[in-house]
């Protein structure tokens, strides 16, 4: 039995032109047959592309599309079919599994084998298959027995074995602008595989309407557009009006591109993050929002803010972390939509706050000291001494009392020999840093004076607490 008599008639037949019946969704009745009838993505397959010239020529390598939904990566795998003189094949991760991977490259070494001719293998969602159904690509490519096309929606870096990766080229498809959403909307009014035969009348600002709600996504655009197009009743000079709000109607929410456990989950809260560092309120409660909208659990967010609040402000403003965590508690206690005011409310402030990261730096620069071995004992002064044995062996001897002093710090080393003078915290002179930072100089003048007195504190004596 040949392979394709085992795959669906709809990836059998992956290399065939578009059928024109109303039954095929209008974005596969208009699916482009050659490299000139794309629409966007030049930067890709544009004149002169290397990419184009190995299409035309024959010549394509093993590559990893990487795109957003509607981009266009099926089509240029259907294109680079139909152009090709080697053996097409193509299936789907969601519907595929290591039995068919296997019969593919066994059919493919035999059409090597047997004339010479490559077999190139489109993949569908190569993001859905494991490391160990990834793996078993890796020899046939290596070898040549197949060319693989793999389409993604998600970061190839995250979920394409780097074996496998390292083989392919990865060209990345960006989302349609609306200036190509609305060419190919205009094409599928006029064209007769398309809406020509009803007589839409739609006006260009509807038609960008359509485009802006599309999220770059021209199957989604164009299943609106049919739907709209098929249940708006016809006037009566035939014509069938199309305006904006049964496009609006159709759309109901414009499409929220998401993963939560995706790249784009990590771009959202880095996006987050650099807003709120930057003290930009507006972009900080946007993406805030966009994130919330798009399905993120908000508690994830606050407890974002809630390290935010240490790392990027830290001191500079104390009342900030209580903020966060106050933000985090009301959208426990209200939970959505209530609760999402809190953390925009929180949000608004972080992001307005001074800003100081000196004890993210801090904590940084002594754990490098800890890695390096720096780990001395406590010295004999501030050793605590409950009983007789530890005392008479030194601990707590030296011992200077702090509040025995008028100024409330005694000239007494802390820190281990080795790191004595190390300065770790170095407050900025923004907000409350600002106290901060004159209180140490003040405290550190103070010892320097003590240590030019004579022993023995004024107005006490020398105690172990």
């Amino acid at each position: 039995m040949d392979l394709f008599d085992r795959l669906p008639p709809d990836e059998r037949d992956v290399a065939a032109p578009a059928r024109s019946d109303d039954a095929t969704p209008l974005a596969e009745r208009l699916r482009p047959a050659t490299l000139d009838e794309v629409i966007g993505q030049d930067e890709v397959i544009g004149p002169g592309r290397p990419l184009r010239r190995a299409i035309e020529s024959d010549r394509v390598e093993s590559m990893i599309l990487w795109g957003p939904p509607g981009s266009g990566k099926t089509t240029l795998a259907r294109v680079i079919a139909r152009l090709t003189r080697s053996s097409f094949i193509s299936f789907s991760a969601v519907l595929s599994g290591i039995r068919e991977i296997k019969d593919v490259m066994r059919q493919a070494d035999h059409q090597r084998r047997a004339s010479g001719n490559r077999t190139i293998l489109f993949v569908d969602e190569i993001h859905r298959f494991n490391r160990a159904q990834q793996d078993a690509f890796l020899p046939h490519v290596e070898q040549g027995t197949i060319v693989l096309i793999g389409a993604t929606t998600e970061n190839p870096s995250f979920e394409v074995n780097a074996a496998l990766l390292s083989r392919c080229t990865v060209y990345v498809l960006r989302p349609l602008d609306d200036g190509n959403l609305t060419t190919i909307l205009g094409h599928a009014l006029r064209d007769p595989r398309g809406l020509a035969s009803l007589n839409v009348v739609i006006s260009e600002d509807v038609l960008l309407y359509l485009a802006s709600v599309s999220g770059g996504d021209a199957r989604r655009a164009l299943n609106v557009l049919e739907l709209v197009a098929r249940t708006c009743p016809a006037a009566a000079d035939g014509s069938r009006p199309v305006d904006r709000a049964a496009i609006a109607h159709a759309v109901q929410r414009t499409p929220l591109l998401y993963d939560k456990s995706g790249e784009e989950h990590y771009n959202l809260i880095s996006a987050l993050h650099k807003s709120l560092r930057n003290g930009d309120v507006d972009a900080a409660i946007y993406w805030l929002l966009r994130m919330i909208e798009s399905g993120e659990d908000p508690l994830y967010i606050a407890r974002r803010m809630v390290r935010f609040a240490s790392e990027d402000i830290g001191n500079a403003d104390p009342r900030a972390l209580s903020v966060a965590l106050a933000a985090r508690d009301a959208f426990h206690f209200l939970g959505p939509p209530e609760g999402t005011l809190a953390l925009a409310q929180a949000a608004a402030y972080l992001a307005s706050a001074p800003k100081s990261n000196a004890v993210y730096v801090a904590c940084g620069r002594i754990r490098e000291d800890l890695s390096r071995g720096l780990t001395d004992p406590v010295p004999l002064a501030i050793r605590n001494a409950p009983t007789t044995l530890m005392k008479d062996l030194g601990y707590s001897e030296g011992y200077k009392y702090a509040h025995d002093f008028v100024e409330g710090t005694a000239d007494l080393e802390c820190l281990p020999e080795r790191l004595r003078g190390r300065r770790y915290y170095t407050p900025r002179g923004v907000g409350y840093e600002k106290i901060i930072a004159e209180r140490i100089r003040e405290m550190e003048e103070a010892r320097r004076r003590q240590r030019k007195r004579p022993a023995g504190p004024p107005g006490g004596v020398t105690r172990s607490r």
